[in-house]
């Protein structure tokens, strides 16, 4: 399977990405990853047709209708049936297609790097760890970025663009030349979902703290093995300080 590639470019007074795709040979990932994307329901809740939408742990929502014979699923219309289901994975195609949910919040930014002091560990195969979404930003020249999606998702993300990073997704960025970029860490936020006929899973974690931690490790902890510089901002994996850093120039 050839994998795909995609020239991402921003849009005069607009948001959004638009991309090109055409396929080429990849030099980046060197393992495939079949399937769809699985992701946990975590919650439930009725759209404003009365239809059940699944909530999942990525963030995104998918419709779970039941319409026989084509969309079998009787267990929806049952409440016990539904708290049955809860933790349990469905495919989501927007994870692979690297999509953002809606109504995540910002935790935090990183700083801004260059193609001198990008961590090496970004450049390594790393992961995001669950529950947070992570975006790159980049704000001069171009930056590659490879992910374990399905297919492969090879992206050339260029200045005023940005490209976002799925959790629990193996993927690296491939410095191509001179560049400065960041990366925005994005909370998934339980409460983003409509109010009134929700179902939602306690799952024991405090977002306050669990944010309060992502804080403390200067962006997602699996994403960022290490700390960052407290004076610099670069990550403590081996990266040089830069050359007016205190901690550097300290014995």
């Amino acid at each position: 399977m050839t994998p795909t590639i995609i020239r991402c470019t921003a849009m005069r007074g607009r948001p959004a990405v638009t991309c090109s795709r055409h396929a080429r040979a990849n030099p980046w990932l060197s393992r495939r990853y079949p399937g769809i994307m699985e992701r946990a329901i975590t919650g439930y809740h009725l759209d404003q047709e009365g239809d059940w939408v699944a909530r999942l742990s990525c963030g995104h929502s998918q419709h779970i209708r039941h319409r026989p014979p084509f969309q079998p699923r009787e267990w929806v219309l049952h409440p016990h049936s539904r708290d049955a289901r809860l933790g349990t994975p469905l495919e989501c195609a927007l994870c692979d297609r690297a999509e953002l949910p809606n109504d995540l919040r910002l935790v935090r930014t990183s700083p801004e790097w260059n193609e001198q002091t990008v961590p090496a560990g970004l450049k390594r195969t790393h992961q995001i760890a669950a529950g947070t979404w992570g975006r790159i930003v980049v704000h001069n020249g171009q930056l590659g970025f490879a992910a374990g999606t399905s297919p492969e998702l090879n992206v050339v993300v260029e200045r005023g663009s940005s490209q976002a990073i799925p959790p629990e997704v193996d993927h690296h960025v491939l410095v191509l030349g001179p560049v400065s970029f960041s990366v925005d860490f994005l909370s998934i936020s339980p409460e983003a979902e409509p109010d009134g006929n929700r179902e939602d899973v306690d799952r024991g974690a405090n977002e306050s703290e669990r944010e309060q931690n992502i804080s403390e490790q200067g962006g997602e902890g699996a994403c960022f093995a290490h700390l960052l510089c407290p004076d610099c901002g670069v990550v403590l994996d081996g990266s040089a300080h830069t050359t007016d850093c205190p901690t550097r120039a300290s014995p």
